[in-house]
């Protein structure tokens, strides 16, 4: 029986990537976009690849950065999975290479428990081109699960995990279920449910 649901959320519980609409704004999207690829399919390091796209956001206002974090699209079935796998008894939470403005914000909106993600340094109101914070590493959701499962005394079995990318590919070690969801064939390869349609209440069908 399940007792821990630890879901992504750029391109697993919202659509898209939080990092690529803010390069965007400064007419770096497409440049940006390119190293979140590169990245996700596990042919660039994670962490060399985030440091790499912060420095890029350097001079962004951070009024900026947090109106485009509350205002992302949402997968479809986001909320309606975690009410039902919380009606279940589930603890829900989210762990994002992304940050800390868009998983924190969209906490009580999707109704997760709790999220670990990183923080984008500002300074004077603008970005710096620093990041800090849970999820700067390949290893970093892997270790951070394995810590939740201690304290929660939760096992391998218990523990459902949902991702799309190479970063998670550490966590899927650790979970019994393992769903790629809308995945890059890196994280397929690894995972016991393939989901290849941009909703996520099909989860709920498989568990």
């Amino acid at each position: 029986m399940l007792k821990l649901a630890v879901f992504d959320f750029d391109s697993t519980l919202m659509d898209g990537e939080t990092i690529d609409f803010f390069a965007e704004e400064l007419g770096l999207g497409e440049k940006v976009s390119r190293i979140t690829e590169e990245a996700m399919s596990g042919r660039l390091d994670f962490f060399e690849s985030l440091q790499q796209r912060v420095g890029l956001l350097k001079g962004l206002d951070y009024s900026v950065v947090e109106k485009i974090s509350q205002n992302l699209p949402y997968m479809p079935g986001a909320i309606e999975t975690i009410a039902e796998l919380k009606k279940r008894g589930i603890k829900v939470v989210c762990f994002s290479g992304g940050f800390r403005s868009a998983t924190g914000y969209a906490k009580d909106i999707l109704g997760y428990d709790a999220d670990f993600s990183n923080v984008l340094h500002q300074k004077d109101g603008k970005l710096t081109g620093l990041v800090g914070g849970d999820m700067m590493f390949n290893f970093s959701k892997g270790d951070m699960l394995q810590r939740l499962q201690g304290i929660l005394g939760v096992s391998k079995e218990e523990t459902l995990v949902c991702g799309d990318g190479a970063n998670d590919l550490s966590m899927f070690a650790h979970a019994g279920t393992r769903v790629a969801f809308c995945a890059r064939e890196i994280l397929e390869k690894e995972a016991n449910i393939i989901i290849k349609e941009k909703n996520l209440t099909l989860i709920l069908e498989k568990i």
